[in-house]
């Protein structure tokens, strides 16, 4: 759930095939293609960090590795927006280990991205990743869902301004499970779908079938079936990625 998601036409190589790796699941590949430049160019370690990062929340696995890559990246920042976003890397992989059950990590994670709020500016192309992730620990740390509204709207506004469609297919999904928890189906369902489109148009492989999946929790049968369908096929074909799928999806593991 790191950066934009996109590479506009025009995209240096090196960039183009980051996103193409990243976008089915192959993080280690991307990570490694951008290692020879990670040591001494900033944007390029706190990229690798993120890709590593996002690893670790999608296969529970390469926590040591995310790690020393962050490490990397917060040495070589230099400037309040470098430095903000590898604090808003760091509260997101505290984060990752606190929901993931793997190392209860909550106060760090809220004192990472309340220092990335502090250096990154309010109109700045990072912060509306920044509202996301606050309304993520407002929604499932905090218990706060009118918190995480507020944060997740803020950030689906800030993507819109700035075109990053694959974090704004993050905050339609966040924003429709808070409706259907409210028991609000059809705005759930809205949200659900607009966040598939996305990601089904942008080539997001490995985020698409966890959204087929909580759009099956909206729809009737026999619907309701063919997309857990789609979802199982999909998490096959990743190798079981999303791991935190399984459980959804029941035999598809």
């Amino acid at each position: 759930m790191s950066g934009h998601g996109t590479t506009p036409a025009d995209a240096p190589p090196l960039q183009t095939a980051v996103w193409r790796l990243r976008s089915r699941g192959c993080w280690t590949d991307a990570a490694a293609l951008l290692e020879p430049h990670a040591a001494t160019d900033a944007e390029a370690a706190l990229h690798r960090a993120a890709l590593l990062g996002e690893r670790c929340l999608y296969t529970e696995q390469g926590w040591s590795e995310a790690e020393d890559a962050l490490r990397i990246a917060e040495a070589l920042a230099s400037d309040d927006d470098s430095r903000g976003a590898a604090a808003s890397e760091r509260g997101q992989l505290a984060y990752a280990s606190t929901l993931l059950g793997v190392q209860d990590r909550a106060d760090e994670a809220r004192a990472a991205l309340g220092r990335a709020a502090a250096l990154i500016a309010p109109g700045a192309p990072g912060r509306p990743l920044l509202d996301f992730r606050r309304g993520l620990i407002s929604q499932n740390l905090a218990d706060s869902p009118q918190s995480a509204r507020a944060a997740y709207r803020r950030a689906h506004a800030g993507a819109t301004a700035h075109v990053q469609p694959l974090l704004l297919s993050f905050t339609w999904r966040h924003l429709a499970s808070l409706s259907l928890a409210e028991g609000e189906l059809a705005e759930a369902r809205h949200g659900f779908t607009e966040s598939l489109r996305i990601r089904e148009e942008l080539g997001y492989l490995v985020g698409t079938a966890p959204a087929l999946v909580s759009l099956a929790e909206t729809e009737q049968e026999p619907e309701a079936t063919r997309l857990r369908t789609e979802a199982g096929r999909l998490f096959r074909l990743l190798d079981g990625v999303p791991t935190w799928l399984a459980a959804q999806l029941g035999s598809a593991d």
